[in-house]
């Protein structure tokens, strides 16, 4: 059986889609409730970012540390925000290829959100059991799937709890 390569969760916060894409689309503000990211750098200080604009993203994982360079792929205002993962590395996003596509679609039920999550992975090229192996070194035993349908399901979590407090 090959890897599963793509996962998403969804979650229906009290919120109205265009506040929250607002915030989704600055990826400065998804320290609030990832588990894994620290911080961001965004080369425009114009916010919400728009498609093709770069971004750096810092991470966390136990002791383990990486940061990422991103690109929009989409940003629709109150419908969509994704970004591609092309480069990562220990301090400084070095190694190129594909890593992953991150995606937020919001679906407008009147004074609520639907917020859904999904998570591909982009290591296409990489044979499975070389995924297989470096999968469970870096998630202490788990595959990527396994490991990033926990990390979106506290994210969502975090967005629904964070949204609601009026924040």
């Amino acid at each position: 059986m090959g890897r599963v390569m793509q996962i998403s969760d969804s979650v229906v916060i009290r919120a109205d889609a265009q506040s929250i894409w607002e915030q989704v689309a600055d990826p400065q503000q998804m320290p609030r409730w990832s588990p894994e990211n620290t911080s961001a750098r965004t080369q425009s200080p114009v916010r919400p970012l728009e498609v093709g604009e770069v971004f750096e993203g810092s991470n966390r994982r136990g002791p383990a540390t990486w940061v990422t360079e991103c690109v929009v792929i989409e940003s629709e205002p109150g419908r969509r925000f994704a970004f591609t993962v092309r480069r990562i590395g220990p301090r400084s996003p070095v190694l190129q290829g594909g890593i992953a596509t991150w995606s937020y679609e919001l679906e407008d039920l009147g004074s609520e959100t639907r917020v859904t999550e999904t998570w591909t992975d982009d290591r296409r090229k990489w044979p499975d059991w070389t995924a297989w192996l470096f999968d469970r070194i870096v998630t202490r035993g788990r595959s990527f799937a396994d490991f990033q349908r926990l990390n979106v399901h506290r994210t969502l979590m975090a967005m629904k709890d964070d949204f609601e407090a009026g924040r």
